[in-house]
């Protein structure tokens, strides 16, 4: 119970989170990093230390050309003293540039993997539907490349934007307490940077935008592919979906080279200008420096800071399109953090104590892309302890209430009550807790046997994991294994047989002793050796409990209580198997089918 309060507490962080997101990307970006405040400070306390030598280093310059090219009003002493002061500052930049990057990075790295947890915790209680809506492949996109991409604007900001502007300010103070004039030239030359920013904004962030959706799409297509392989392989379509991937890569390819081009563009414009200004800035200071107005040193002070001021401006519009690239990312991972098609369960009654009683009252449901009802005025009142299959031609409503009662889908009208309540007003994760879903195609991860039965659940006894192998009818199978339980299995279980995989999913239905089982045609796809197995281990899956089965092999549920008919939608007949058939009427029909 307490694990379920602090998902509620997490819910309600996320939500409020929600209002930030909504908020333009630099508001999101600063709130990102609001625990990281103090490491930012220090990194910037620290990059003002390691930085001293780019802003003391022109003064030393001019200092020891003035002195030596007027050695009657200077004597060796000042000399050594600038050469001296030169050599510490560079030698503090070692550990000072360190530790700028250890805060720096910590608080970076903390924004970073902070991110991708709040991704990970929204698509956690995002609607099924909405997975279904949005490709793994751009998931997988949103939460690795895109946060990637705001690490980088990250450090654009950091290293580049920042430096920038202390850069500046450091350089006009110096040169306004020195020469108003040479100041007031510096000054004219920055809103040329501004100007080309403005022009090629709107070009810049609809290039990275299409870029990254051809990104995405890219993404989802290759995932697709690889689930492909198989298919693809047994009938000969490798030309055909390396055609498919190539229309896509082209698409990836021309975006790509459009952004290329109007960065490169960007860069090349900026640089030019910059040059020419630069030119412009020693011509003026050469000019003064002739009429006797400043010194020669104050030349090369002045060109100096000048120089660097223009190549700091300068890779900030280099980095530009990196910085468009970045905001781009939040609004990205935004639709995610945005979405409010969510399963809430903040507040609902949890269960404690499940008995597995189902009431269907006028069940209607509907999927919001079509006007059509998937179920109509569906009723039907389940015992706890009773084994339901559910028949009928593909597209009649099967696995939709399978979907109800796992609480995937809501009943468009009607309700559907568990133990006398509501399902809409119950908190499905303490309700989930009590069933075990075995779909028909099984879903394992690349772990070992003994992981995926266990999987999500701690302190198993050996006993009981050994226990449940046998009901489920693979102690033969892991007999064999090289390393027993502890074997490998493989991506998706792709080392074993369809029939050895089913049944670890019943055993990892088995093992959380569940109160109610649903079975989405979990021999459908079996050779008869292989489902006879699966159909052993069934039976002691669902014994003295509340069992949902959608089948399509008629033989398999000879043994329900009850077999639910359904055509478009609706409950045409229900009986036993012997009744069913005695009534000879639409089950009896799909029988004669099957031989």
């Amino acid at each position: 119970m307490d694990d379920i309060n602090g998902h509620d507490l997490e819910f309600e962080t996320l939500l409020k989170e929600q209002n930030i997101y909504k908020n333009k990307p630099v508001k999101t970006l600063a709130y990102l990093y609001k625990d990281n405040i103090s490491k930012l400070l220090l990194s910037f306390l620290f990059f003002i230390i390691k930085h001293l030598p780019t802003w003391v280093m022109p003064i030393i310059t001019a200092n020891v050309i003035d002195i030596v090219s007027s050695p009657a009003r200077h004597n060796l002493k000042g000399l050594w003293i600038n050469l001296i002061i030169a050599s510490l500052l560079i030698i503090q930049n070692v550990p000072s540039n360190i530790l700028y990057t250890k805060y720096f990075s910590q608080a970076l790295r903390c924004v970073e993997a902070e991110l991708r947890s709040k991704l990970v915790r929204k698509l956690q209680i995002l609607s099924i539907s909405y997975h279904k809506q949005l490709k793994s492949g751009k998931i997988q996109s949103k939460v690795l490349r895109d946060v990637e991409a705001i690490t980088v604007l990250s450090r654009q900001i950091f290293n580049g934007f920042v430096p920038t502007i202390l850069n500046i300010v450091v350089a006009l103070t110096i040169t306004l307490t020195k020469s108003f004039t040479v100041a007031i030239f510096f000054m004219l030359s920055m809103p040329v940077s501004f100007f080309i920013i403005k022009h090629f904004r709107k070009n810049i962030r609809k290039t990275n935008r299409d870029f990254r959706k051809e990104i995405e799409e890219m993404s989802a297509n290759v995932a697709e592919m690889v689930e492909l392989v198989p298919i693809t392989r047994a009938h000969g379509l490798e030309d055909v979906e390396i055609t498919r991937m190539d229309k896509q890569l082209e698409k990836v390819r021309h975006s790509g080279y459009n952004l290329d081009i109007i960065t490169a563009f960007l860069g090349a414009s900026g640089w030019a200008i910059f040059q020419v200004f630069q030119v412009g800035c020693l011509a003026f200071t050469g000019y003064l420096a002739y009429k006797g107005k400043i010194t020669v040193g104050d030349v090369v002070l002045y060109q100096s800071y000048f120089s660097s001021i223009l190549n700091q401006v300068s890779s900030l519009i280099n980095v530009y399109p990196d910085i468009v690239k970045g905001f781009e990312s939040i609004e990205s991972v935004g639709e995610i953090l945005l979405s409010e098609d969510i399963e809430d369960n903040k507040g609902k009654k949890k269960l404690t104590n499940v008995k597995g009683d189902f009431d269907f009252k006028g069940v209607e449901f509907n999927y919001e892309t079509s006007e059509k009802p998937v179920l109509k005025d569906f009723n039907l009142k389940v015992k706890a302890g009773e084994c339901i299959a559910f028949v009928g031609e593909s597209g009649a409503g099967k696995t939709t209430i399978l979907n109800l009662i796992i609480g995937f889908n809501k009943a468009s009208k009607g309700k559907l009550l568990i133990d006398g309540m509501d399902m809409a007003e119950i908190d499905l994760r303490s309700y989930r807790s009590n069933i075990a879903v075995v779909p028909q195609n099984t879903i394992l991860f690349s772990g070992t046997i003994r992981s995926n039965i266990t999987y999500g659940l701690t302190n198993i006894c050996e006993e009981e994991i050994i226990k449940v192998i046998e009901s489920a009818n693979l102690t033969e199978v892991i007999a064999k294994l090289p390393k027993g339980l502890n074997t490998s299995i493989g991506e998706h279980g792709g080392m074993l047989s369809g029939g050895q995989r089913q049944r670890i999913a019943i055993a990892r239905a088995l093992i959380r002793n569940p109160q109610i089982i649903v079975l989405d045609e979990a021999t459908s796809a079996l050779d008869n050796i292989s489902e006879l197995h699966v159909q052993k281990a069934m039976k002691n899956l669902v014994k003295d409990r509340t069992t949902f089965i959608v089948a399509h092999r008629l033989s398999t549920i000879r043994d329900a209580d009850r077999i639910v008919v359904m055509n478009n939608g609706r409950c045409v007949e229900c009986g036993t198997y012997a009744e069913l058939i005695n009534l000879k009427g639409e089950f009896y029909n799909l029988k004669k089918l099957q031989g």
